[in-house]
């Protein structure tokens, strides 16, 4: 009797993702994983958790923390993380303001900027020689000219124009000390198939990935949720609709679609069909202009 082994599209990266993670832990030294609690990280956390299992995961995970995320986040990175015994740390953006090394346009104002320098500061104070990022390449078109292994130079910058080559799965992570690499295991993973990885996997997310009603105002051709960080401004109407999120970031700049979508499966239906991408659909920061990404990842972003 012939058994024929067959792996469906999702068994295939995934286990692109897990032998990225191996690699990394076997030549890179004291590597960290950035989590911030979006479905993107968390799928990352899922895969690591399983490249060494029943081992604990050998690094800790990191979030740079803006001050003005989501509280929900927030309990869902801290159950998460007790859950499974990591260890967390947490950079923080206000840390930098009230030091004076960051500086804020005005109270409320959007601080993913700002995550730049923290970030940073982060990687250089935990001594990190390589950091895990959940970036994907259909996202954004600055994120798809990137490496599985991105190279960042002293100061953290990136050049989008000399990346070493990556042929087949050989990776290169050579950099001398103050360097670090940037290594996203997800770069060949699309929306659709985060979340039908998500629904396979029963893996948990924050609620607000998924449809309820909520106290939302228009502003910029988006819909923000009010919140703590997020108040009407003069002329704006708060309404409610059926809502989720399709990315998770600083409060004051992410917005939500209208969906009545509930469940993963209800997502991955509803995804399959979208025709904007999510940070094209809810990050205000990504229309500062046509190259905003491109410019703060030369900074340093992630």
């Amino acid at each position: 009797m012939t058994v024929v082994y067959e792996q469906t599209h999702l068994d295939r990266l995934e286990s692109e993702s897990v032998q990225i993670f191996r690699e990394v832990a076997a030549t890179e030294e004291k590597p960290g994983l950035l989590f911030s609690g979006g479905k993107d990280s968390v799928v990352m956390l899922h895969l690591a958790m399983k490249a060494f299992w029943p081992a604990q995961m050998p690094f800790p995970v990191m979030h740079v923390d803006t001050g003005q995320n989501f509280d929900e986040v927030l309990d869902f990175r801290d159950r998460t993380v007790e859950q499974h015994g990591l260890r967390l740390i947490v950079a923080s953006v206000q840390d930098d303001i009230d030091a004076g090394r960051s500086h804020e346009d005005h109270a409320g104002a959007p601080r993913n900027r700002l995550q730049t320098a923290t970030l940073l500061r982060g990687i250089v104070e935990n001594g990190f020689g390589a950091v895990f990022g959940g970036a994907r390449r259909d996202e954004e078109k600055a994120r798809a000219k990137e490496r599985v292994f991105s190279f960042r130079d002293e100061f953290g910058q990136w050049d989008p124009r000399n990346q070493r080559p990556e042929l087949w799965s050989l990776y290169n992570g050579r950099h001398r000390k103050g360097e670090n690499i940037r290594v996203f295991p997800l770069s060949n993973w699309t929306e659709l198939d985060i979340w039908s990885y998500i629904e396979r996997e029963g893996i948990e997310l924050p609620q607000m990935y998924y449809a309820r009603k909520r106290t939302v105002v228009e502003r910029d051709g988006m819909l923000l949720e009010v919140n703590r960080f997020v108040e009407p401004l003069p002329g704006e109407v708060p309404f409610e609709a059926m809502t989720r999120f399709r990315t998770v970031g600083d409060a004051t700049c992410t917005g939500c679609v209208e969906s009545d979508a509930a469940t993963p499966a209800d997502v991955v239906a509803e995804v399959a069909a979208a025709r904007v991408t999510e940070r094209g659909a809810t990050r205000a920061d990504d229309r500062v202009s046509e190259a905003g990404m491109e410019d703060r990842k030369k900074e340093g972003y992630f």
